[in-house]
Order: structure tokens, then C-alpha cells, then sequence
């Protein structure tokens, strides 16, 4: 699958990072635009234009171009990002069962600074199906890593949630 090139990566950032100086749909626009520079089904671009979509609330669309992006071979560089935005799709959509699935998988896959966020939407995902005592012991096991103090504590709190 031919990659975009340096130059493509950084306009596409730059345009990220301008996001909320656009409108919606001119945003949309410009990330099309983008993709059509790239060839057919390539898999950034449908990345990027489901990202785009997601971003303006778009969820249906989105989760189209999502699974295209995943089809086409999506680079591990980009896998995981879209796995966590294609869960939260899937459970603004009212499919929380498979965000719940595709975050499960994700969390056992690998570790990366990307793990907390795997985490909180496996939490929020959990919660809509209402299994609100195994998100909270989730969320909570992800935050005791963060603070300064009762980390332990709090670990042993959100163990006790999941074996009461």
C-alpha cells in the first residue's frame, strides 16, 4: 500500500491542529480533498476521512470509512487510534457489544501509551451495557496508576469491585 509522503503527513497534521477554525463541513471538505490526493481505498485516507467524519458527528459515515481503513491494511502506526475512535463509534451508534469486543481484544494485544485510552472507552462502552461496577473498577485501576499517593489503595479498591 504506497504511504503518504512527509509532506502529505504534515499538512494532514496541520489541519488537525486547526480544526476548530473551520466549520464543520468545510473541514470535511479539505480532509477529502486531502484523501483524493492519495490512491483509491488507500488506507490512511479512509483513516483520515473517518476520523473527519467522527470529528463533526458523523458517526454512520464514519464507521464505513473505518472498517475500509482496517480492509485495506491500516499500518500499525495507525491500528490502534483507529481502533479506539472506531469503539467509540460503534457505541454512539448503539453497538456498544462490539466496541466492547474490538477494546477487550485491544486490551489484551500490547501495552502502549495509548492503554488508558483503551481503557476508558472499554469503561464507557461497559457502562452502557450495564456492567457499571466493572467499568468503574476499570477506570479506577487505570487512574491509581496516575496519582501521587493511594495508588495502592485505589488498585486494591478497583480489584474489590470486580471480586466483591
Amino acid at each position: 500500500m504506497p504511504t503518504p509522503d512527509d509532506q502529505w503527513k504534515q499538512r494532514i497534521a496541520d489541519l488537525w491542529a486547526a480544526f476548530d477554525e473551520h466549520e464543520p463541513q468545510a473541514f470535511l471538505a479539505k480532509v477529502k480533498s486531502m484523501a483524493d490526493e492519495l490512491p483509491a481505498g488507500n488506507a490512511i485516507a479512509e483513516y483520515e476521512l473517518a476520523s473527519a467524519h467522527d470529528s463533526i458527528g458523523h458517526e454512520a459515515e464514519a464507521a464505513v470509512h473505518y472498517r475500509r481503513a482496517f480492509a485495506a491494511g491500516l499500518p500499525e502506526s495507525h491500528r490502534r487510534r483507529a481502533t479506539i475512535q472506531f469503539a467509540s463509534t460503534l457505541r454512539n451508534l448503539g453497538q456498544a457489544d462490539e466496541s466492547v469486543s474490538l477494546l477487550t481484544a485491544e486490551r489484551d494485544a500490547g501495552s502502549d501509551e495509548l492503554d488508558d485510552a483503551v481503557t476508558a472507552f472499554l469503561a464507557l462502552a461497559l457502562t452502557d451495557l450495564g456492567r457499571d461496577r466493572e467499568a468503574a473498577a476499570l477506570a479506577l485501576g487505570a487512574l491509581s496508576r496516575h496519582l501521587p499517593r493511594y495508588n495502592r489503595s485505589l488498585a486494591n479498591y478497583a480489584k474489590a469491585l470486580t471480586h466483591p
